[in-house]
């Protein structure tokens, strides 16, 4: 019998570039205040978010995510027909299948690329770095797109006073590839389903279509989500500074999912972050994205900070599931 070939890649890689894509609606607090009996106070102290944006009626996540895409893959400068894979977080495809990932890849010029979609919440996003980076290392792919895109607005209940008002719609893009030097750290990923009810949807589509439920949206026990992510994510978030072989002083940026200006203020805080370190704060006008949220965030980053350019970064997601991933990234 002959020996099997296996592949190999490159020893290395590193994220090229990021695309962007916001809901077109800028939703203010005043909006989302009356049926939900609240102020615009009141969400601004518990959230910072100012206003959130929600995409148009006829606009999806497919839609939001091809955008991004583009713009990742052009200023990356890498031609789409070299582009392999095709990875797409989310919670928001509006089929169950086929694919976000297919009919972006298609979309973009990537076809017959590779691509997936992936359901890991709000770390969806860093779930698809680590897979794309452990995956062109193996051989696997030469260059892929990783998306974070959601439309959270299709499964929100204006009345729910637990999450409705956090949430927005848009989509981020990374472009990784090889590299002659490491730019992604390994990732420390994990979940915990024994917290499966702390946040997630309240229905399933089969009570919805058998009259026994309303249409499924999303809820979550604020307190538990919040004393988790405070306090758990912070050991994930040292654990991955340790497996990258850095300090909290080495950071040009930190990235965590946009899930709370409380939360994220809450982890600067614990991480000791010097004040050189740029924080990522884009919840106050974009509001939390879920798997879209820490892409949407670096992109904005670097247009405002253009000098991070090959600065390291930490970035975390944490969400549904519960599930949580966080690596440290080189800046494009």
């Amino acid at each position: 019998m002959t020996g099997l070939t296996q592949a190999t890649g490159p020893a290395y890689t590193r994220i090229y570039a990021y695309g962007a894509a916001r809901g077109e609606n800028a939703v203010p607090n005043e909006d989302l205040v009356g049926p939900i009996d609240s102020s615009d106070e009141w969400i601004r102290q518990r959230t910072g978010i100012v206003t959130r944006v929600r995409a148009d009626a006829g606009t999806d996540a497919i839609d939001l995510a091809t955008e991004a895409a583009k713009e990742a893959v052009a200023t990356a400068g890498v031609d789409p027909r070299d582009v392999d894979l095709v990875i797409v977080a989310t919670i928001s495809n509006p089929k169950q299948t086929p694919s976000v990932s297919a009919i972006v890849a298609d979309r973009i010029g990537a076809n017959p690329a590779a691509a997936y979609d992936m359901n890991a919440a709000c770390a969806g996003y860093a779930y698809g770095i680590a897979q794309a980076d452990a995956l062109i290392r193996a051989g696997a792919a030469r260059y892929a797109v990783v998306i974070g895109a959601e439309k959270l607005s299709d499964i929100v209940d204006p009345t729910d006073r637990s999450i409705s008002f956090l949430l927005g719609d848009g989509a981020g893009a990374a472009v990784v590839g090889p590299s002659d030097t490491p730019g992604i750290s390994p990732a420390v990923w994990g979940s915990d389903g024994s917290k499966a009810d702390a946040v997630g949807m309240n229905h399933t589509l089969v009570d919805f279509r058998d009259g026994k439920a309303p249409w499924p949206t999303l809820r979550q026990e604020g307190p538990t989500v919040f004393r988790w992510a405070v306090w758990e994510m912070v050991k994930v978030a040292r654990e991955a500074l340790e497996k990258a072989g850095v300090e909290a002083s080495d950071l040009a940026a930190f990235i965590p999912h946009q899930a709370n200006m409380r939360i994220v203020d809450e982890f600067a805080k614990q991480l000791k972050l010097p004040e050189s370190t740029v924080i990522a704060r884009d919840i106050e006008t974009t509001g939390n994205t879920s798997a879209a949220s820490i892409p949407l965030a670096s992109h904005r980053l670097m247009q405002e900070h253009p000098e991070l350019s090959g600065g390291l970064a930490l970035q975390i997601g944490f969400g549904a599931g519960l599930v949580f991933a966080a690596q440290v990234v080189v800046l494009p």
